[in-house]
């Protein structure tokens, strides 16, 4: 049998809880917590969700993975985009890992999926950009317990263009089956009051899928953030603000705040 390699949690015990069961709990009460979507209300093509440790930002998180729990068994794939904040790159990187493992078990990499990314020029393979990087792992324990099984299609963003961005995720977009979750917290270490006031302005721009309305500062996801507002533009889509909170209304002191947003693709 061929060797499977698997990426190992490394923020497990430091970003969120490295007990299995302490872990499903906590992530569980975050959802239980959340408000799900409306009946009848459709369920969400993507997703922007914050990366911080939980106690900060696992509610505003959770708010996001609420409103596709109720599509738990439907949704197989997961495409996974955050930004790369240790190694620097163009474009964007994939791991050669066959799995990403969590205390909630291994995820599988759906490489069939992920070779639709490599076949553009944008995309290469470097697993030194996903080691330790925490901007997809923390989303993975949310996913397993909200969707049950599914595979993943893993990207950590650089320097790319929206239009470069967009173009990866046109070709992973696929149907029902695939969800799309772009990585991204919003403001960092501003006094809380003009966290509210940068990160209201953000969504703003967010929800009028205006990519070019999202600064340097504004967010650290801001890559494929661009990226995935091209692709629902193209698409006819619409971005609704779910959650927009920061580390002062969670965990935090207010005189250095790091802001947080969910958002639905609908």
């Amino acid at each position: 049998m061929a060797h499977r390699a698997v990426r190992p949690s490394a923020f497990a015990g430091s970003f969120y809880p490295g007990v299995p069961a302490a872990l499903e709990d906590a992530v569980q009460r975050y959802l239980a917590g959340a408000r799900a979507g409306a009946p009848g209300e459709p369920a969400p093509k993507a997703l922007i969700a914050p990366h911080a440790g939980y106690v900060f930002s696992g509610p505003v998180a959770a708010s996001a993975y609420a409103r596709v729990a109720s599509r738990r068994g439907a949704i197989t794939r997961v495409v996974l985009v955050g930004p790369s904040h240790r190694v620097f790159l163009r474009g964007l990187a994939a791991p050669d890992a066959d799995a990403f493992a969590t205390p909630l078990g291994d995820v599988p990499i759906d490489r069939a999926w992920l070779a639709r990314a490599l076949a553009l020029p944008q995309v290469q393979v470097l697993d030194r950009a996903h080691a330790f990087e925490h901007s997809l792992e923390v989303h993975l324990p949310f996913l397993q317990v909200a969707l049950g099984d599914f595979a993943l299609v893993p990207l950590v963003a650089g320097d790319a263009t929206p239009a470069e961005v967009a173009q990866v995720l046109d070709a992973l977009w696929g149907g029902d089956e695939t969800l799309v979750v772009v990585s991204s917290d919003l403001s960092h270490y501003e006094p809380y009051e003009t966290a509210q006031r940068l990160d209201h302005a953000t969504a703003r721009a967010i929800e009028s899928l205006r990519e070019d309305a999202i600064g340097e500062d504004d967010a650290c996801g801001r890559v494929p953030i661009r990226g995935l507002l091209v692709a629902a533009r193209a698409r006819g889509l619409s971005v609704r603000a779910l959650d927009l909170r920061s580390s002062g209304d969670t965990a935090g002191p207010r005189d250095r705040v790091v802001g947080y947003g969910s958002f639905a693709v609908c």
